[in-house]
């Protein structure tokens, strides 16, 4: 008998979690034939629904996903408008002075081997942080590729995500699922759920009369949550005292012109009430405006949106009218209860800032298709240990997230100044600033395996943003290490100037492999 896994929803959420699980478990290109595969993905998905449609960035995460379900890079390029992310670029975040900073992608030089950081908080703080152990930001800054168009499909030479336009990408993902991956799908809309005598579901029944039974069900219902929220009724916990922003305004704006260059990062531009996000594909820009209602209106956000689009000279200039996205930022109490597991929206939404969304939905599909339970027993094991992982990553992003604004010198507006407020910062957060006032983050500063944010990426933030960590009785260290540094800087400058002159723009290359 099969073991059937049914997912409530389509949108990213549920296709990417479709195609993890069905690449590992049910490929049509199995060796074994389709009788003798153990079990079966089936994706049900309400046709009148409308996709969130604005998570458009993703990590370097998304190139092992697209790989490991067998999509080609070039295929996806090109039906998803999409186009590389090297890194994020805050601007105005420090000072609300136009001044910038980048997280990119790649891990500082020598990183694993020598902690950069502290030799740079004690000798060369003249130099940015980031330029100081990484080529990226120069990279960036010209809009370069972050590869060669002669390199094999998901191969680089500075690591990198994706920008996408997201409607197209859960199309393409739909048509994958289904044709060569084997995901059943059936479009309708869940108008009761069934449930065992031990609690679990044992099928759900569409509106047109079709019982669909399963062995774990999997809710990628959006904001609905179905089953998690009205069938189980798991809690919701708000974080909406540590993250204020509530409400998302967001725009889609075309080039002015084929030739217009397209940004190798996401751009976050730090507004008195919020920031506003800047996502470059082949064709347009998604722009949006985060942003929270207790300090702004919805109509002054929307004048900040429309001046920062109107200011641009490379974008066309259109009637546009935003879409609004409100919600309340924050995750459930528990995402795996019975036989039903929380992925995407109905598990948890915090705003968009450092594109966390797509990754929790890869890292958790991910972690299930590894761990797809074989018994009842076992599930209740393996449920545990899911929902203690899945809060230590829910509690680690809003901590990161929380970081940006916390390190802030801004007090143009009660926005600002509100989040400087101690009791809006996580004892944890608090807890980390102490130790990172005396040392850099450090290899050994966690043992969590899992950890979404690396070391490298608290560090690009921190000094980036202009934190200053004292460095006491280093001495000795830094002269053992001196050698390591100096060799490890050269090889920064060299791979700066070698890839400066090497790489085609990001226009250049996709007109090249795309043959656009």
């Amino acid at each position: 008998m099969k073991n059937r896994v049914v997912i409530i929803g389509g949108g990213t959420a549920g296709w990417l979690t479709a195609g993890i699980i069905a690449a590992r478990h049910c490929s049509k290109n199995s060796s074994a034939p389709s009788s003798m595969q153990e079990t079966e993905v089936i994706l049900v998905e309400s046709p009148d629904v409308k996709n969130l449609g604005v998570g458009e960035g993703t990590w370097p995460t998304m190139r092992d996903t697209l790989r490991q379900i067998g999509l080609s890079e070039r295929v996806f390029l090109s039906c998803c408008d999409a186009s590389f992310k090297q890194a994020s670029k805050f601007v105005g975040w420090s000072h609300g002075q136009n001044e910038h900073y980048y997280h990119p992608f790649t891990a500082p030089s020598g990183y694993g081997a020598v902690n950069m950081a502290d030799h740079w908080s004690a000798s060369d703080k003249d130099i940015e942080f980031e330029r100081w152990v990484c080529a990226q930001g120069a990279i960036c800054d010209k809009n370069l590729a972050p590869k060669l168009p002669q390199m094999p499909e998901y191969a680089f030479s500075l690591n990198y995500g994706y920008h996408l336009n997201a409607g197209k990408f859960v199309k393409i993902l739909h048509q994958h699922c289904v044709e060569e991956l084997g995901v059943k799908y059936i479009q309708g809309h869940v108008e009761q759920v069934l449930s065992a005598e031990n609690g679990d579901i044992s099928e759900i029944v569409l509106t047109d009369g079709e019982h669909i039974a399963g062995d774990l069900f999997i809710d990628c219902s959006g904001f609905a949550a179905i089953l998690i929220g009205k069938h189980y009724q798991i809690p919701f916990k708000s974080k909406r005292g540590v993250l204020f922003n509530d409400t998302a305004l967001a725009l889609q704006v075309d080039h002015v012109s084929d030739d217009t260059p397209i940004a190798s990062c996401t751009v976050a531009t730090a507004q008195k009430n919020g920031w506003i996000w800047d996502i470059s594909l082949q064709n347009r820009r998604g722009i949006g405006h985060v942003f929270s209602s207790d300090f702004t209106s919805v109509e002054r956000a929307e004048e900040a949106l429309f001046k920062y689009v109107k200011n641009d000279p490379l974008l066309v200039s259109q009637q546009l009218t935003p879409r609004t996205i409100k919600f309340d930022p924050g995750h459930r109490e528990t995402f795996w209860h019975k036989n039903c597991i929380a992925i995407g929206v109905s598990a948890g939404f915090v705003e968009p800032l450092e594109a966390t969304a797509l990754v929790l939905i890869e890292k958790s599909a991910e972690w299930i298709s590894q761990q797809l339970p074989r018994d009842r027993a076992a599930m209740s094991v393996l449920a545990k240990r899911f929902n203690a992982l899945t809060l230590q990553r829910w509690q680690e992003i809003i901590d990161f997230l929380k970081l940006h604004y916390i390190l802030s010198n801004r007090t143009d507006s009660e926005y600002w100044r509100a989040h400087q407020q101690a009791d809006s910062i996580p004892e944890s957060l608090q807890d980390a600033l102490t130790l990172w006032r005396t040392q850099a983050p450090g290899l050994y500063e966690t043992n969590q395996r899992f950890e979404l944010f690396s070391s490298a990426s608290k560090q690009y933030v921190l000094y980036g943003m202009g934190f200053n960590t004292e460095q006491k009785h280093q001495a000795q260290i830094f002269q053992k290490e001196a050698a390591m540094i100096k060799r490890f800087r050269n090889e920064t400058l060299h791979t700066t100037e070698k890839l400066l002159s090497a790489l085609p723009t990001n226009r250049e290359f996709l007109r090249r492999v795309l043959k656009k």
